[in-house]
């Protein structure tokens, strides 16, 4: 009984300096110091991309085509935190959303927002009943919104700005700036040229932003002249898979991108693509 106590004292113990490290780690993990982490995650031929607001505010925009989002968090994230504040699909495309219904296994989410267009696959109609059944809230993404992240984070939907429900997903698809402080990314999904043209006309100087999303995952489909004169950022992203069967992303995006210098990075020879924000200047993280 004497050796039970003595066993019992050190299991506790040792459970409380467990607990106390752990607590210290989640406070020295979570000190973002006023910093947004913008994350391109590398999920194979598809996209998504992490947001994290300076008070901790996370985002999932787009969940790729699988379950490898789920490794791609869990890279990023404290392995503690199972919440996501909100997830937003940029279009009804497998590549988009299918990871979406391990994430929402896998985590308490507070809403999702869409488009309104509508994906044909069987994973879509899945997806749908998915968010139904856990009772989350979902939004419809529409020009003019801005969705407060916390810290002086915001992101702006810019386009669908109508019902697109009659629109295939790639012209419905969503466009969002996320601004903060003097910073800002502009998020384009798989929208087409035309849309781009729409978007330079209607708003013009305030595209220019620090760092693009490359629309379409490199297809010759987006990043028109139009939408780069205004764009001027100062690195692009392109997020598709390595030896992709689309040939992403295409050379005469590639020759765009470089006849308006803008250095351009790809998830398909980098892995995960992440940037830090101050407010001030962003960074790409090593």
């Amino acid at each position: 009984m004497q050796k039970l106590r003595e066993y019992l004292h050190w299991w506790i113990l040792g459970a409380l300096c467990a607990g106390t490290v752990l607590a210290w780690y989640a406070v020295f993990s979570e000190d973002r110091d006023g910093k947004l982490i913008v994350a391109f995650l590398d999920v194979g031929q598809g996209d998504a991309i992490f947001i994290e607001s300076p008070t901790g505010t996370q985002m999932l925009i787009d969940g790729g085509p699988d379950k490898s989002v789920l490794r791609q968090l869990g890279k990023i994230m404290p392995f503690y935190d199972r919440t996501i504040d909100m997830l937003m699909t940029t279009n009804p495309d497998k590549d988009h959303f299918a990871g979406f219904l391990d994430v929402l296994r896998s985590y308490k989410v507070g809403a999702v927002m869409e488009p309104g267009t509508v994906g044909a696959a069987a994973e879509y109609a899945a997806l749908e009943k998915l968010i139904e059944e856990r009772g989350v809230k979902k939004l419809l993404a529409r020009r003019g919104q801005k969705i407060q992240l916390g810290g002086g984070a915001i992101l702006e939907i810019f386009f669908p700005d109508r019902d697109v429900s009659g629109l295939n997903t790639n012209e419905g698809s969503v466009v969002a700036k996320l601004s903060y402080g003097a910073t800002s990314f502009l998020l384009t999904g798989d929208t087409t040229r035309a849309v781009e043209g729409y978007l330079a006309q209607l708003d013009g100087a305030r595209l220019d932003v620090d760092v693009l999303k490359v629309g379409h995952h490199g297809s010759d489909t987006s990043t028109s002249d139009s939408l780069l004169g205004f764009v001027s950022p100062a690195f692009a992203v392109i997020s598709a898979g390595k030896d992709n069967r689309y040939g992403h992303p295409n050379k005469e995006v590639l020759a765009r991108l470089a006849r308006f210098e803008v250095p351009m990075l790809g998830t398909y020879a980098r892995g995960a693509i992440v940037f830090v924000s101050d407010g001030e200047t962003v960074r790409l993280r090593k």
